[in-house]
């Protein structure tokens, strides 16, 4: 886990660039998208166990509809930063939130970890799917080195093949993801560059598009 310090700066310096960001209430109806300060959020959805370091930096409400590339990645970080403390469960969590799991998930209600990219990035208005094979193809390759936050890292079994791929996080930025790791853990923010385990899984990363 990294320190809470290295955080904020890079948001504050995107916000800065951008006028500042927003993170939305969620898809309502299925259809329609609400936007809310993080500030709101925070104090309405953001669980108890979770840190209270980012929130209220981005204040302004921006419509969905004006949000580009670099924006909605920015939202859907925040968004699973937020969710940071939430325990992990087995098939848990979607874009309404944290929820019960099945098999040794179903008494638990969190995140796995396609879960929470899932909601992520249906709090920047973009619907990737619940399973990482359908994340997978729910944007566009991006070079290692132009990683941003907000997008999805993945790790595969053999990354020669898609096809087993078991993880995914959320980028933070360059080098940090937040993901839900494993049964027993909670979602949390880690460092996976220079990992030898998550290295040698790495098979990509996609942006989502909408």
């Amino acid at each position: 886990m990294i320190l809470e310090t290295g955080l904020a700066p890079i948001f504050a310096t995107a916000a800065g660039l951008m006028g500042g960001v927003v993170l939305l209430a969620g898809l309502v109806g299925g259809a329609s998208l609400t936007a809310t300060t993080t500030s709101a959020m925070c104090q309405t959805q953001r669980p108890a166990s979770a840190s209270a370091t980012l929130c209220g930096q981005f204040p302004d409400v921006i419509p969905v509809e004006g949000l580009a590339g670099p924006e909605r990645g920015l939202i859907a970080a925040q968004a699973a930063l937020l969710m940071r403390g939430v325990p992990y469960s087995w098939g848990g969590g979607g874009p309404d939130g944290p929820g019960f799991g099945i098999e040794h998930g179903a008494h638990i209600r969190g995140f796995d970890c396609s879960g929470l990219a899932e909601y992520a990035w249906a709090k920047a208005g973009a619907r990737i799917g619940g399973h990482t094979s359908t994340q997978w193809n729910a944007g566009v390759h991006v070079p290692r080195d132009q990683i941003r936050p907000g997008d999805l890292i993945f790790f595969a079994r053999d990354p020669a093949r898609p096809a087993t791929i078991h993880h995914v996080g959320i980028a933070v930025d360059a080098s940090r993801m937040v993901h839900a790791p494993s049964t027993g853990s909670t979602v949390r923010t880690d460092t996976w560059v220079g990992d030898p385990y998550r290295e040698g899984e790495f098979i990509g990363v996609i942006r989502p598009v909408s």
